[in-house]
């Protein structure tokens, strides 16, 4: 294309972390531009947060509806090409449905939905538009995942045996909430954040990087849920049993109240010939272990990286590449994709999660509140 495609956000105001995040990455490759907003439910700290980014006046919008119904009349080399809805999981469903209604591709944070039904709602209007919807399930985009998946895929590691993954975080130890932290404070309350707490905060990160790199289905899960905060009612720790579509175990460890951790997600794959681990904390090293062979280490835009790798390695082989470049890789393969849809063109398998990964999150969820209001019993992802 011959221009940048034009992206509205939803949420993401003055002080907001995740916000500022998505705008630097989807700044980071050049082939998108921030064109209008609607950063918050109070319409004067949403203008306010527009003109801080600098924006035109007349594309700072009160509310997100005034922003799509606006955005809609101004003429097509104008208006927004897709919304990024960066808000907390209660308002991701009505922006995104009013957006495809109206003819917008669409970008959200996760867990998709507040609900399993408002997900599956969701599914049947991307189909039903035509348009296109992203899931910012942002750790999918580092180099060395991709590399981990396309090992995977190629039978490097033989027949899947053994995943084991975790995301700890110590965050939430104490009560927060109640000292009117904001980020704290939504994602403990039900109204705002679903059946699930760290379930669908950062266990939904951990059951996406489990499927996106093994390529396999969990089947059912036995879940345990803690809750040890005092006040709170949604979980804020909890261990689940695996069983994958192909006979593999699993074990899974979210928590928010392990004391000491910052964001130690982390995941473990073992095969018959051999295993893989990746830790978030330290993304630029992919080690591999084998029957025959020493141990062997990958770093992005390294030695023997399959293509899948080396295509979203952005710097020389040893400057490390982290979080932001992950999140990056998220807004381009969906801009690639897009750009092709505006040129009238096709791309066979575009390499971003979509709104059916959307759904398995919040099945997921689902399943594991089932699971453990009956005594951790095994319940099936349907």
């Amino acid at each position: 294309m011959a221009r940048k495609l034009r992206m509205g956000m939803i949420g993401g105001g003055t002080g907001s972390f995740i916000g500022d995040v998505h705008r630097k990455a989807a700044s980071i490759d050049g082939m998108i531009e921030l064109v209008c907003g609607a950063f918050s439910s109070n319409a004067e700290k949403s203008i306010a947060s527009g003109k801080a980014l600098y924006l035109p006046e007349d594309r700072c919008y009160g509310s997100f509806e005034e922003m799509i119904l606006k955005e809609k009349e101004l003429p097509e080399g104008v208006r927004m090409d897709f919304v990024s809805i960066v808000t907390p999981n209660y308002m991701h469903f009505p922006p995104a449905k009013m957006a495809l209604e109206h003819g917008f591709h669409v970008v959200s944070d996760k867990p998709m939905t507040l609900t399993l039904d408002e997900a599956i709602a969701l599914e049947q209007l991307v189909e039903n538009s035509g348009k296109l919807f992203a899931l910012t399930h942002n750790y999918t985009g580092h180099p060395l995942v991709k590399q981990a998946r396309a090992m995977v895929a190629k039978g490097d590691l033989g027949n899947i045996r053994k995943i084991q993954v975790q995301y700890l975080q110590g965050w939430l130890s104490t009560a927060v909430e109640k000292t009117g932290q904001k980020q704290a404070s939504w994602r403990v309350d039900p109204k705002r954040s679903g059946i699930g707490g760290a379930l669908g905060d950062i266990g939904t990160h951990a059951e996406n990087l489990v499927e996106y790199i093994s390529g396999l289905k969990i089947k059912e899960l036995a879940a345990d849920l803690g809750v040890f905060g005092e006040g709170r009612t949604l979980d804020d720790d909890g261990n689940l049993l695996l069983r994958m579509e192909n006979g593999a175990k699993g074990t899974m460890s979210f928590s928010q109240i392990a004391l000491g951790e910052e964001n130690d997600l982390a995941i473990r794959v073992y095969g018959d010939k051999g295993s893989l681990e990746w830790h978030q904390e330290n993304p630029n090293q992919l080690i591999t272990h084998w029957l025959d062979k020493p141990v062997k280490i990958f770093t992005p835009n390294g030695n023997d990286l399959y293509d899948e790798a080396l295509s979203v390695s952005r710097i020389p082989a040893g400057h490390p590449e982290g979080y932001l470049e992950a999140f990056a890789t998220i807004y381009k393969n969906f801009a690639t994709h897009l750009m092709a849809v505006l040129n009238g063109e096709t791309i066979a398998k575009p390499d971003y999660p979509t709104v059916k990964d959307g759904v398995r999150g919040m099945q997921f969820i689902y399943a594991s509140v089932e699971s453990d209001k009956n005594n951790a019993a095994w319940t099936k992802l349907n």
